[in-house]
């Protein structure tokens, strides 16, 4: 998030260390995904002027105007329909083998089929997570 914001500022990272009160390799950790102590939390806090909490939010929009996301092929983009934040995905796949799995259990009223199915689909949607983060979508 604080890489976020210091690009929506249009600041570089020396010019967001220096604003804070922070060494450069504190802000570069920071954006890498390491932790933060409370005190460099507060001083970043301090010159985006948000709350903390704020900060420690995971980067997880997907943002669906970029050519990047438009020149994934279509079953990406299908699959992802209506999921533009990763926790918001995460339910969508646990909700997704829920309701593969009840589906199938009225449809074939066998569970050595629907249960298999429902794991598969789980599978199949989070190997499309991976997918998403490895080409860095959030």
């Amino acid at each position: 998030m604080v890489r976020k914001l210091r690009e929506q500022h249009g600041w570089s990272q020396d010019q967001l260390a220096r604003f804070a009160g922070l060494s450069l390799r504190t802000i570069q950790r920071v954006e890498a995904g390491n932790r933060a102590s409370l005190e460099t939390l507060k001083a970043l806090a301090s010159v985006f002027e948000t709350d903390i909490s704020r900060l420690t939010e995971e980067i997880t929009v997907i943002d669906k105007e970029s050519e990047d996301w438009q020149s994934e092929p279509w079953i990406v983009r299908m699959l992802m329909w209506g999921v533009d934040t990763r926790s918001r995905e995460l339910i969508a796949i646990e909700y997704f083998a829920i309701l593969v799995g009840i589906t199938t259990w009225f449809l074939f009223d066998r569970p050595h089929i629907s249960t298999p199915l429902a794991f598969l689909c789980a599978y199949a949607l989070t190997k499309l997570t991976a997918y998403i983060e490895k080409r860095g979508y959030w």
